[in-house]
């Protein structure tokens, strides 16, 4: 309901913030699928803060993480969609950029 009560006014920027922390593991995939289709379908700017590092990098073309804050990686994130979590490219691209 948040989200459609945010996107009634055609914006050109959307701030989510931690907004699939809650959700359980299936409605999390279908809300991120959500937001992606309504990103590519109006054009307009997402910023998502989420601790979730697999669903930043499958969700975003531009990735930042904060470290102390200051921004430790900036990261173009050029794999073609639809993007899956699980995923090879995804698992192969996580673990260059965040787990060394």
């Amino acid at each position: 309901m948040a989200l459609a009560r945010a996107l009634i006014h055609r914006p050109g920027l959307l701030l989510l913030d931690e907004p699939l922390g809650a959700l359980d593991a299936l409605t999390r995939l279908e809300m991120q699928d959500l937001i992606v289709s309504l990103w590519q379908q109006h054009g307009f700017t997402v910023l998502l803060v989420t601790h979730d590092v697999s669903e930043a990098v499958a969700m975003a073309d531009r990735v930042l993480l904060i470290e102390e804050g200051k921004i430790g990686l900036d990261l173009t994130v050029d794999i073609p969609r639809p993007r899956r979590l699980g995923s090879v490219r995804l698992a192969e691209l996580e673990a260059e950029y965040c787990n060394g």
